[in-house]
């Protein structure tokens, strides 16, 4: 079979566009094949780079070791929250008055105590309707009112006899509720701190048999977290409306004994 030429309009042979000295179509060749190259370094960089951060930035394993510091105190804050609380009279404003005229009485007893106008402030004055339901109706029978007081005794340490004057003073004034009784220092900020650098220590002491007994080798430490377990509140009580009773205007014994300031503290180290 004779060879197929490509012959032009004119008869005569066509050339191909490279012998011809076609410059467009040939400069798609060198681009085609700058664009493999460019890909082939990319491609190289990326594992290049792939390579060295599994080389030089290895994950190292930690392990986190608890240890817990504990400071003992003797209090010399006491903190109690007394309530005055007014059920079902009939006027709203009734009910404010009398809760008005408990509340002043109760405070001046208590400063008669030698506590001090400023350790003495409201945490709470309510006043809301009260409802009797009869025949799946309801209507208002009264309105109730209640007010919270927050009275701290300093020197507890030196005079503990000074909080159950207090509260036998107050719930002879007309107070009928204990809400909370809780214990505090004056320097527990430094307690915490030292409660803090005992826990660190004992994290430390453990760390060191721990591995030696694992047979690893700890690294830097990488981080801790704190958690406060103690003091706590010391309790809580709600008299009712029928108040203390005569013998709280006795003075109740409240022993509060020696407290704890308890931290624990989870140190993080690397293994190497």
């Amino acid at each position: 079979m004779p060879e197929e030429k490509n012959i032009g309009a004119n008869g005569a042979a066509k050339k191909d566009c490279c012998e011809s000295g076609c410059t467009h179509c040939c400069s798609k060749k060198p681009h085609i094949a700058v664009m493999i190259v460019g890909l082939v370094l990319i491609t190289a960089i990326v594992i290049t780079a792939i390579l060295r951060d599994r080389i030089v930035n290895q994950q190292f394993k930690n392990v986190t070791v608890t240890g817990q510091g504990k400071i003992a105190y003797t209090p010399d804050i006491a903190i109690v929250t007394l309530g005055v609380q007014i059920d079902k009279v009939a006027k709203p404003e009734d009910a404010l008055n009398q809760l008005n005229a408990k509340v002043a009485n109760i405070i001046k007893e208590v400063k008669a105590t030698g506590v001090n106008p400023e350790d003495i402030q409201t945490q709470n004055y309510s006043l809301y309707p009260q409802y009797d339901y009869k025949d799946n109706i309801s209507s208002v029978s009264g309105y109730n009112a209640n007010e919270q007081l927050v009275i701290k005794v300093n020197g507890y340490d030196k005079d503990p006899n000074r909080l159950s004057q207090v509260i036998a003073a107050a719930s002879k004034a007309g107070a009928n509720q204990v809400n909370n009784l809780s214990f505090d220092a004056s320097n527990m900020n430094d307690l915490k701190q030292q409660a803090r650098l005992a826990a660190i220590a004992d994290a430390k002491a453990k760390s060191s048999a721990l591995a030696a007994t694992a047979g690893v080798r700890l690294g830097d430490i990488t981080g801790w977290y704190e958690n406060l377990i103690g003091p706590t509140p010391y309790m809580t009580a709600d008299y009712g409306k029928g108040g203390m009773g005569a013998g709280a205007a006795s003075a109740p014994q409240i022993p509060s004994g020696d407290r704890e300031v308890i931290i624990e503290i989870g140190v993080t180290y690397n293994i190497k």
